[in-house]
């Protein structure tokens, strides 16, 4: 048998077996629908009239964006989302999709997601996607995660700019207000991602990704999501001191830190096993609802606002 016949390259072509709910899947709907909702915050905020249809343009294209930010993600992580149970049954661990599929269709989102809401919303926020979905890509899922206990920290940033994205399509600049919903984005981050490292920390160090529990140690770990926490309930407030919501969200933020802390006092002070694990757990748990509400009100209160003038005139 001759060499040539050793290395013949298999060009039969490959039958996908993939479905549409596995594209679905490599969007990442649960994390594209806190994208969506983050960005229309950011986007109610924003100051002057934006047109319905820019409004729905520009929210699609940050939610395909992030679609795309989520294929590309997984296509350079099927190796390590093999080997964890949370991500076990995506559809590239699966077999259903292959990377370089995955890649190519996350490239193109990419791709066409940037380009539209440039050429048809303004190249402010186009730039600021393209530079959301480079982050995630490039500086957390290839420089950080593998590499450093700081991943998730860093990495926030990608997860905090949609609100600013959503703000520079309607005004075509940033300013302070979207800064502070970066900011409170960004300080949650580590607070509901270090609280699922500790209750997933084998399915991490199988995968060999350095998350600080397994790196800095539960108790290094506990301690820094109370920190942050702390940092967090004084971020979110801040909206409301600096004088650009009323008492009403300062109330409800407050409330909802006040919820946050005892929690995370919760997971600092639970160190034996199966009471660490339920605190944990709790804790990743509110936090979500902690996020949601926190916007939730803030979205309430642009609306009455808006609403206001035309009550009164009634």
């Amino acid at each position: 048998m001759s060499v040539l016949d050793h290395n013949a390259i298999d060009i039969n072509p490959r039958i996908s077996e993939a479905e549409v709910a596995d594209y679905i899947a490599l969007l990442k709907p649960r994390v594209m629908s806190l994208v969506i909702f983050t960005a229309l915050v950011g986007m109610a905020m924003a100051p002057g009239h934006f047109h319905p249809v820019l409004a729905f343009t520009s929210l699609l294209c940050i939610a395909v964006g992030a679609g795309a930010s989520g294929a590309l993600n997984m296509a350079l992580e099927g190796d390590i989302d093999s080997k964890m149970s949370r991500t076990a049954n995506r559809p590239i661990p699966r077999g259903r999709i292959t990377r370089p599929e995955a890649m190519a269709f996350g490239l193109t989102l990419a791709f066409f997601s940037v380009m539209t809401l440039g050429i048809l919303v303004n190249w402010i926020a186009g730039a600021l996607l393209a530079f959301t979905i480079f982050f995630y890509v490039v500086i957390y899922t290839i420089g950080l995660k593998r590499w450093t206990a700081q991943n998730i920290v860093i990495g926030g940033a990608a997860g905090a700019l949609p609100p600013v994205v959503a703000w520079a399509a309607v005004t075509g600049t940033v300013d302070v207000e979207p800064l502070l919903l970066f900011a409170i984005i960004f300080f949650w981050t580590p607070p509901h991602f270090w609280a699922l490292a500790l209750f997933r920390s084998d399915d991490y160090a199988r995968a060999g990704i350095p998350m600080l529990p397994n790196v800095a140690g539960p108790d290094a770990t506990r301690l820094q999501i109370l920190l942050y926490t702390i940092v967090l309930i004084a971020v979110a407030a801040a909206p409301w001191a600096l004088g650009y919501f009323d008492a009403v969200y300062g109330i409800v933020s407050l409330i909802l830190g006040a919820g946050m802390l005892l929690l995370a006092i919760n997971v600092y002070v639970r160190r034996e096993r199966s009471q660490s694990l339920r605190a944990t757990r709790k804790l990743f748990a509110f936090s979500i609802l902690y996020l949601f509400a926190l916007f939730a009100t803030l979205l309430a209160e642009v609306v009455f606002r808006a609403l206001a003038p035309m009550a009164g005139g009634a």
